[in-house]
């Protein structure tokens, strides 16, 4: 009994999505009999995952202790850590703590999903009390405004989340780094920091969102016809920026892209966002104006296909295009795997004879990182002096190349844990364990169906994706054919070439059939199961490929 007793007071730190990748950030705090919940983010699929428009985290672990679950705390508004959480909400309710932009944000997306929840406004002053565990603030500095680090005081020891983080000291938006509370934290005693790796390969300081203004007012400056900028909708202080050039050059702005116009109307409704009276217009007035008064903001900077760059570069948006001399500037980095198609749209945007201003923030200063590089993650683990480290937010390589810079600024080896998603650090008594897992992995969402697409139907998909699907319908009376087999084909091969092919596939499910009811073996089951394999042998004999045959029976 005291032994089991014992057991629950340990600290726990589990990663259920976040740890050793980008995106669908999910972190769990649990002391005891109480769990709080750090960050739902969500991230967008690669081309494997067909038909799959969002990946957020499994919260198995969480519905298995819904009991235990206190509250979430949201770092910032970037969708890696809020885009999960209306699909979450779904399957467990519970409080949501932020900052005013954070929840600005997410009701909008609650809105959306037609999901509510507690939500209550926190700052860097704020002092939180779930269950027995307590949670102070700090102010950091990133890409979008009101991000916080947290501070989780628990009877085993302090635990410091980072959330991401770099350290601007002449922030656009006046939001200062709060190196003062970092450092009182530090001097109180930290037993485990965990800190975002993003560029924790990238040598010396990020350098000041206040770069990147200058150089977007110096291009629009220059620009002689149109202007198209691309970047990330949530970053709010570029956004202020580009508005502020459309202002200086007189011209009027345009917004494409959904989740560019939902995160402008909610920041210009908080105030984080100002923009002239009259400034805004709509789509259909672009052609009034003359080109030199236009600038068009919109979604796409990561090449995605549907988005509105995209659409433009290609010539599929119906209400204006790029043209002849004008300029296209994308104000971002391609996120590693979307380096193809940002370059197929730059090829585009090139052949419509425009002007474009891309490639790394470096070389063209049209975008700096809102993440700290490695001098600024030795600077935290500095100011922080955590007995125990742990790299989170980035791939292996970032979270390794963070441990070494933490052993650089004097954190023990032996206290550095490189962990994967579901793994769980407990510690007790001051000594850190890493020995057990909880069950963690990808949500699929798709359409409406939140977890419902798993590794069997998205197999079936790749399936049809490569080799096509080949449907055969047959009609049945009294153990004879009626009518039929028809054999329609989808992806699989054109009918009218093929008429050879399919011919003689007619004919051996006919002769099967045939042989199979003289035998009375009549069961549909057996039936389909011989149509499959002697249909789907000969076609891989003279095809090479291995179709989905679908035999379809009917009986009258």
């Amino acid at each position: 009994m005291s032994g089991s007793k014992k057991l629950s007071k340990k600290l726990s730190i589990i990663g259920l999505g976040g740890i050793n990748e980008i995106g669908k950030n999910m972190y769990v705090i649990q002391y005891a009999d109480d769990i709080v919940i750090v960050d739902c983010g969500s991230k967008f699929p690669d081309e494997s995952l067909l038909g799959i428009d969002l990946i957020v985290p499994d919260i198995s672990y969480l519905l298995e202790h819904r009991n235990k679950v206190r509250g979430m705390i949201v770092t910032h508004g970037h969708e890696d850590h809020i885009g999960g959480i209306p699909y979450i909400l779904k399957q467990l309710n519970m409080p949501i703590y932020g900052t005013r932009l954070t929840l600005g944000l997410i009701a909008a997306k609650m809105k959306e999903a037609g999901v509510s929840a507690q939500m209550s406004l926190i700052d860097g002053d704020s002092d939180l009390r779930l269950g027995a565990v307590r949670a102070t603030f700090f102010k950091t500095n990133h890409s979008i405004p009101d991000c916080l680090g947290v501070v989780f005081h628990t009877p085993e020891g302090t635990v410091v989340h980072t959330g991401d983080f770099k350290f601007d000291l002449s922030p656009v938006n006046k939001q200062y780094p709060d190196l003062h509370k970092m450092a009182e934290i530090g001097k109180n005693g930290v037993l485990a920091l965990l800190s975002e790796s993003t560029n924790a390969e990238r040598p010396g300081f990020t350098p000041s969102e206040r770069v990147v203004g200058e150089h977007i007012a110096e291009a629009f400056r220059k620009a002689q016809n149109k202007i198209f900028i691309s970047t990330f909708a949530s970053n709010v202080n570029r956004l202020q920026q580009i508005v502020d050039a459309a202002e200086m050059t007189n011209r009027k702005l345009v917004l494409l892209g959904r989740s560019m116009i939902n995160v402008i109307q909610t920041a210009t409704e908080l105030g984080y966002i100002q923009i002239p009276p009259g400034m805004l217009i709509e789509p259909a007035e672009v052609n009034r104006l003359t080109p030199e008064r236009v600038a068009v903001l919109c979604t796409g900077s990561q090449g995605e296909p549907m988005a509105a760059l995209s659409r433009l570069s290609n010539g599929s948006y119906r209400q204006f295009g790029v043209s002849q001399g004008d300029t296209v500037i994308l104000s971002a980095t391609p996120i590693p795997g979307n380096e193809r198609n940002v370059s197929r749209i730059v090829d585009n945007l090139f052949r419509l004879g425009a002007k474009v201003i891309y490639g790394s923030g470096s070389a063209t200063g049209m975008h700096v990182s809102g993440h700290g590089s490695q001098e600024e993650l030795k600077l935290m683990l500095s100011l922080m002096k955590p007995t125990y480290f742990i790299p989170i937010h980035g791939e292996y390589r970032m979270l390794y190349q963070h441990g070494l810079l933490a052993e650089s600024v004097g954190v023990s080896a032996k206290n550095i844990y490189i962990l994967n998603n579901g793994d769980v650090l407990d510690i007790e008594n001051g000594a850190a364990v890493q020995s057990r897992k909880v069950t963690t992995g990808n949500t699929f969402v798709d359409g409406f169906g939140i977890g419902d697409v798993g590794s069997i139907v998205l197999r079936d998909r790749k399936h049809l994706s490569e080799d096509g699907i080949l449907v055969v319908v047959m009609t049945l009376s009294d153990n004879k054919i009626l009518s039929g087999p028809d054999i329609i084909s989808r992806g699989f091969v054109y009918v009218r070439e093929s008429e050879g092919l399919l011919d003689k596939a007619n004919e051996l499910v006919t002769n099967k059939i045939n042989d199979l009811l003289q035998e009375n073996v009549n069961q549909w089951s057996t039936l389909k199961i011989n149509i499959k394999e002697v249909l789907g042998r000969f076609l891989y004999e003279q095809t090479g490929r291995r179709p989905v045959i679908l035999p379809i029976l009917m009986d009258v």
